[in-house]
């Protein structure tokens, strides 16, 4: 098949979504498939040739991409473009991915796994991997999924709030400490701090102010972090995540060695029942499809704390998700394919 591996973007989490990108096409071609990476907002600038020859170029555009420790300068990336459109999606990107048999999404967070562009593709009859725009849309908003599943899943108390840097100084005195400051549509951990202080929640929500206007302030769960990756709506092997300092935030996700991650869990069969069938539930309620990865506290009696979903988890081949699926037998190459398999599937209405 002709496929396009779309990555990059114009998020906070653009260097993970090359990383994960370049390894999925690279992988997708050892299947002997037609892949391209395609850096979503960069596109087809720098390219000489003819749009119609893509499929054929020899490497599928694939580089070395790693996740720096920094988060990316989008204000330097878009500055770095030629084209100055207003259009996220690079010169000759939808050209290229109408004539794909399918695109695997690639994209993390707010440019790609909000729903925008699979929607857009939904309009342009153009198919591709993994949720719908609508779940999507819901998945990315933290708010508005514990609202949906919160009747039937354990989750923290949390509370959404609007605030510009006037409204800091009442947050901080009204909020009960220990909390997670998250902001409501990033991914990656972007933004989330644990604030202990006053001071801490202060910084905390200055901080989160550069992510939009809205923060999600959660009740803070003492317990183990356990995540849950699902494929075709069955849950596979729970991944602890043992951070080494701190808690497992951007700089620990992407960093070789900053966390420990044992999979399967090191948990008791009950727990382990407990968190798919959460995952499962969650993956039901908000409509996902093909695959996602559900993130959880669990605490010591044994009980899943359901914090969030994601609907296109990294796919490095160290990701949490492609360790959950070798547990059990799936490979790497496999695993891409067979979300390119599901999806399709999902597109005929299997």
């Amino acid at each position: 098949m002709r496929i396009v591996v779309l990555a990059g973007g114009l998020s906070m989490e653009r260097n993970v979504s090359l990383s994960s990108g370049n390894k999925i096409c690279r992988a997708l071609r050892a299947r002997g498939h037609q892949a391209i990476l395609v850096d979503m907002f960069m596109g087809f600038e720098d390219y000489d040739g003819k749009l119609e020859d893509v499929f054929d170029a020899p490497d599928g555009f694939c580089g070395d991409y790693s996740v720096a420790e920094a988060k990316p300068d989008l204000a330097a990336v878009r500055a770095s473009r030629k084209d100055q459109s207003k259009s996220l999606f690079g010169p000759g990107v939808l050209d290229v991915c109408a004539k794909a048999d399918v695109v695997f999404l690639a994209l993390h967070g707010t440019c790609g796994e909000d729903g925008r562009v699979q929607a857009a593709f939904d309009l342009l009859g153009i198919p591709y991997t993994g949720a719908g725009y609508l779940s999507s849309a819901i998945a990315m908003d933290k708010d508005l999924t514990k609202r949906l599943v919160s009747e039937y899943v354990i989750t923290p108390q949390w509370r959404t709030v609007r605030y510009t840097e006037g409204d800091i100084a009442r947050l901080v005195s009204e909020t009960k400490l220990p909390c997670v400051v998250k902001p409501v549509a990033n991914g990656s951990s972007v933004g989330v701090s644990i604030a202990h202080t006053g001071a801490e929640l202060k910084k905390a929500l200055e901080e989160c102010l550069q992510f939009g206007a809205q923060v999600v302030l959660e009740q803070y769960i003492s317990g183990r972090e356990i995540q849950v990756g699902i494929i075709a709506g069955k849950a596979l092997p729970s991944i602890e995540i043992i951070p080494k300092t701190g808690f497992y935030d951007y700089a620990n996700k992407y960093q070789a060695g900053a966390a420990e991650e044992i999979c399967p869990s090191p948990i008791p069969e009950d727990w382990e029942m407990r968190v798919r069938t959460a995952t499962e539930t969650v993956y039901r309620l908000i409509g996902l499809s093909v695959y996602s990865r559900a993130d959880f506290i669990v605490t010591p009696d044994g009980t899943p704390y359901f914090l969030e979903i994601n609907t296109l988890p990294g796919m490095t081949k160290t990701s949490l998700l492609p360790q959950e699926a070798a547990a059990v037998g799936i490979g790497y190459e496999e695993l891409c394919e067979k979300i390119v398999e599901e999806s399709l599937k999902q597109k005929r209405g299997l």
